[in-house]
């Protein structure tokens, strides 16, 4: 096998290679060898199916197999020889050869060098937040604000009331819609609905209606309206107001405390939160982390098609993720994901190259405690635990993120680190 390799600026490499048609060939012949013991054709004993029947049969996909597998095994062995390691994926392109021999070509980038990468210089906030008893309190109050009814009543709206809308606007003159009526729901003070719009439903009862003038912001979602005043017809079709479920035992126990105890009901609540705040806490740690490495090494060059590659993932899933929401979108434009890429994929890189150079590895107890945490949220868990340990391509995703986590928690641990207190509340809002 002969390699040859040509550097495409200073991150980019394309890699040359030629290999003996032998190698090929003699894969091509294992492969039909193992066929002609398993495969099962009409008119033939398990076994006895010549080779020329087998070759005529499969020799085109066995070839295409075979010339995939040599090119995959020669590609490995070409990097260790040369002493690369691509990151993202390489673009392989097959190349005219002679009888003697098959070549290819394969285009990649190459991480940059970070030089001294010295973890104790780094300076972080850790955040810190304890569950009191006001945030016990709260969830308490959301869980039953979860479980409540409303009750239709004749006097005029008020906050907190869940009101059945009818509106229509007029806009230059234009009625918006043409015939009939927008119908909506909302609870006043929710913010459902455009704020101007739900405000204008205090001090209506079930029947009447009043007309506000209402300035819709530039990019509002309705072309007609956006950036313009319209006269809106506000009316309120029925109005209901909660009706909480009292913290008895029967509310207690629904809950999935057999005792129906406030105490013990309070005790499980904190336990909860407690859990969800050492998540949330741990989620912040490694944003910053991820923060001020790649502010400390903002001056690297990085690979741009890696950097491109990412953010055109950002901008498809951020569409399937809109479509999932009943949004008509098509295609997502990359280019406003490019920033948020090159942050992402410098932190990659510096991560896995602290990771390297400290011979960090993968803790299979962390992997098994990721994969019971999102099984835990299912209804089936242990169907969750399966479809894990029996799908390579997910089962490789969860290791890599539980990885980077995992040098994350290192690098934290290493850093010059000052705490920082928060509300509940705060910490567990997404990072800024």
């Amino acid at each position: 096998m002969h390699v040859s390799v040509e550097s495409i600026g200073s991150l980019g490499r394309k890699l040359s290679v030629s290999v003996p048609a032998e190698r090929l060939e003699s894969a091509v012949g294992n492969r039909l060898r193992e066929l002609s013991r398993t495969v099962r054709m009409n008119g033939f004993r398990p076994g006895k199916v010549p080779a020329k029947v087998i070759e005529q049969r499969f020799g085109s996909q066995v070839r295409s197999e075979a010339y995939s597998d040599v090119v995959r095994d020669t590609f490995g062995e070409a990097l260790r020889q040369q002493n690369l390691q691509p990151v993202g994926q390489p673009e392989i392109n097959a190349e005219g050869g002679v009888a003697e021999e098959i070549r290819y070509t394969a285009t990649f980038e190459v991480a940059p060098d970070f030089g001294d990468i010295d973890i104790t210089k780094l300076a972080i906030q850790r955040a810190t937040a304890s569950v009191e008893d006001a945030d016990i309190d709260n969830m308490i109050e959301t869980l039953r604000q979860q479980r409540r009814s409303w009750n239709v009543v004749e006097r005029a709206a008020q906050a907190g009331d869940l009101v059945n809308v009818e509106n229509f606007a007029i806009v230059d003159g234009k009625r918006l819609p043409e015939e009939g009526v927008e119908r909506g729901v909302t609870v006043v003070g929710s913010n459902m609905l455009f704020p101007a719009i739900e405000q204008a439903l205090v001090g209506l009862s079930a029947g009447e209606e009043k007309t506000v003038d209402v300035t819709f912001p530039a990019d509002w979602r309705v072309a007609e309206l956006a950036g313009k005043t319209a006269q809106v017809n506000v009316k309120a079709a029925k109005v209901s107001e909660q009706n909480l479920p009292a913290i008895d035992d029967a509310f207690i126990k629904s809950f999935g405390v057999k005792s129906g105890k406030l105490e013990k009901f309070r005790d499980e609540v904190r336990s909860n939160l407690q859990r969800e705040l050492k998540g949330a806490l741990s989620a912040r740690l490694r944003s910053e982390v991820a923060q001020k490495l790649v502010a400390a090494y903002a001056h690297i060059e990085l690979p741009p098609r890696l950097i491109e590659a990412e953010a055109r993932s950002m901008a498809a899933q951020a569409a399937e993720n809109a479509r999932r929401q009943g949004q008509n979108v098509g295609q997502v434009d990359h280019a406003p994901f490019m920033d948020a890429a090159r942050n992402r994929v410098s932190a990659g890189l510096i991560v896995g190259e602290v990771a390297k150079r400290n011979n960090l590895r993968l803790d299979p107890k962390r992997v098994n405690e990721a994969i019971n945490l999102i099984a835990s949220t299912y209804e089936d868990p242990q169907q969750v635990v399966d479809l894990y340990r029996n799908d390579p391509n997910l089962m490789q995703g969860l290791q890599a993120r539980v990885m980077e986590e995992q040098v994350i928690d290192w690098i934290a641990e290493r850093a010059q680190a000052t705490d920082v207190a928060m509300s509940f509340t705060d910490a567990l809002r997404p990072n800024a």
